[in-house]
């Protein structure tokens, strides 16, 4: 399909959800003759690295996004605000360079909106066609379009029937002409990995900006220490290497898709943020789970309240963290049946393929 077209594929380096998202679609590009090349800094980069050793890779420098340590986030995104547009324009800068060096054909870019340009196709990916956002969201939705409508193409990640998993953040009135829902896509399939897997009853996944990242950690090691069985946490730090034991529990920095695959699809709990990635991921796998928001994140705490009214996913506040009551009610988690393959996201890479001709 693709007959060796050099594509740049770079997520946002906020957490790790964006990168990993990114691993379905490197993996299709593949399959169709596309040759992806990674744009990436720091924790997604070394990421997609270990994912795709083989694979040419450049430095893309993001923001060093920090939360705070209380349950707004509003002053702390503030004051950060400055160097994002300082980010966003280096960014376009760092693109005139690398898209002349690396000889790109097309760009897809999950999030940033520095990279694109008008000289080679350009697509967006995100889900946050109408973000949620404690002040000035009116206007916030407004420049977000304006920013989507600059890319020759705009890939939703959600169905394209609304709620879909993202409910109101990708479904609404004023809808881009350039937007393609491509389904939600997960890097997570049903019985992936080892055929004897290690097996434990509870995996906690974390990821995301610090210090909230860290607070949550240790909320986890302490409270998986005193529930009965063998436990593990996955602590979203990709550059470590370092497995550590307290007892019964396992904590670990990383793995990679495939066996993080195997141990989310046996455990009998998953625990993990609420980001929409993760939803994503669990989805795809057919599993409930307790999601916990990060505080004063408004995405994720929206996609907390929305699943807790759908009964897909059990809800908790980071302040009132209770594993052990929500082991005993995961049960009623009402999840829906994995949707088989990608046919969205075919389609929209059929249509990227076109425009290289």
């Amino acid at each position: 399909m693709f007959q060796g077209a050099r594509i740049l594929v770079a997520p946002l380096d906020w957490g790790l959800g964006h990168s990993t998202r990114c691993i379905p679609i490197i993996r299709r590009l593949l399959d169709h003759g596309a040759m992806p090349i990674i744009g990436a800094d720091a924790g997604p980069l070394a990421l997609l690295q270990k994912e795709f050793p083989d694979l040419e890779h450049v430095r893309i420098p993001g923001v060093n996004v920090r939360y705070s340590r209380g349950k707004s986030q509003l002053w702390s995104m503030a004051r950060q605000f400055p160097e994002m547009v300082r980010i966003v324009r280096s960014e376009r800068a760092a693109f005139d360079r690398i898209r002349v060096e690396r000889q790109l054909d097309a760009v897809i870019s999950d999030q940033r909106f520095g990279l694109r340009s008008p000289d080679l196709p350009s697509v967006l990916i995100t889900h946050q066609v109408f973000p949620f956002t404690p002040i000035a969201q009116g206007a916030l939705r407004r420049v977000n379009l304006h920013h989507m409508a600059r890319f020759d193409r705009c890939w939703i990640m959600d169905e394209p029937e609304a709620p879909g998993l993202a409910g109101e953040l990708s479904h609404g009135r004023n809808v881009p002409s350039n937007a393609r829902y491509i389904g939600t896509i997960s890097r997570m399939t049903p019985g992936s990995g080892s055929s004897t897997p290690q097996r434990y009853r509870i995996v906690a996944v974390i990821s995301g900006p610090e210090p909230q990242r860290s607070m949550l950690d240790a909320a986890l090691t302490e409270q998986l220490q005193c529930i009965p069985g063998h436990h593990l946490l996955v602590r979203g730090l990709p550059k470590e290497s370092t497995t550590q034991r307290y007892g019964r529990l396992t904590c670990i920095p990383h793995t990679n898709s495939e066996e993080l695959s195997s141990f989310l699809y046996n455990a009998e709990m998953v625990v993990s943020r609420s980001g929409y990635t993760t939803l994503m991921d669990l989805a795809a796998l057919g599993k409930g789970a307790l999601v916990i928001p990060t505080p004063g994140q408004a995405e994720q705490e929206y996609l907390g309240r929305l699943h807790a009214r759908t009964g897909r996913f059990l809800v908790q506040s980071q302040d009132h963290l209770d594993v052990a009551t929500a082991l005993a009610a995961i049960g009623n988690c009402s999840v829906p049946a994995p949707a088989a393959g990608h046919p969205h996201l075919e389609r929209a890479l059929k249509d990227l393929a076109a425009m290289l001709r």
